[in-house]
């Protein structure tokens, strides 16, 4: 019987897995050759460096982060709000993931307002722009204010520093949301 091949993305997938379920350090042929069940020849036919598997992997969890960001449980409360507990709730859901894409140096963008003028990033904006009827100017500073006070929330959560009260986060990113606005609106006098 003929052996399965082992496809790049059969080797991004697993190494995916690796990284969300034991962390991006935990990355390499080894780990993901056994989550594949295979040898290590398949993953480095693929991936002569780990950096370019790894750098693959964090594509995939780019996406992946995108997507889970996208679904709003109560996009009636708002798509600010949904979008900033999301994030917070990667963090706790997803803690490795959150930990390799915003704390481990892989993110291409070199700051916030890099990541903000970002292709990956402008769905989310385009559907804040249009949920918020403000200019996509407008939107990305809202979006910074919010990315930044629920990034320091998820930071927290994430490395087991704080406890989690979804309430109490709404509020606050509630009152970021509306002080981001606000301020616009008084910038327009």
């Amino acid at each position: 019987m003929p052996k399965a091949k082992i496809t790049k993305e059969m080797v991004v997938e697993a190494a995916f897995e690796v990284a969300r379920n034991m962390g991006i350090e935990n990355v390499n042929a080894r780990t993901v050759s056994e989550k594949l069940g295979c040898s290590t020849q398949p993953v480095m036919y693929h991936f002569a460096r780990i950096e370019e598997m790894k750098r693959a992997v964090y594509e995939k969890a780019d996406r992946f982060h995108s997507e889970y960001l996208m679904n709003i449980e109560k996009p009636e409360e708002g798509i600010m709000l949904g979008i900033g507990l999301n994030y917070i709730r990667f963090a706790i859901r997803e803690p490795n993931l959150f930990r390799f894409l915003f704390q481990s140096g892989f993110a291409v963008e070199n700051s916030l307002l890099e990541m903000v003028d970002s292709e990956e990033l402008k769905p989310v904006l385009d559907m804040m722009s249009s949920a918020m009827e403000m200019t996509m100017e407008q939107t990305k500073n809202v979006f910074v204010t919010i990315a930044l006070f629920a990034h320091g929330y998820a930071s927290i959560i994430a490395n087991n520093s704080l406890e989690y009260d979804e309430e109490l986060v709404a509020a606050h990113l509630e009152r970021a949301y509306r002080g981001a606005v606000l301020a616009i609106q008084e910038e327009k006098k």
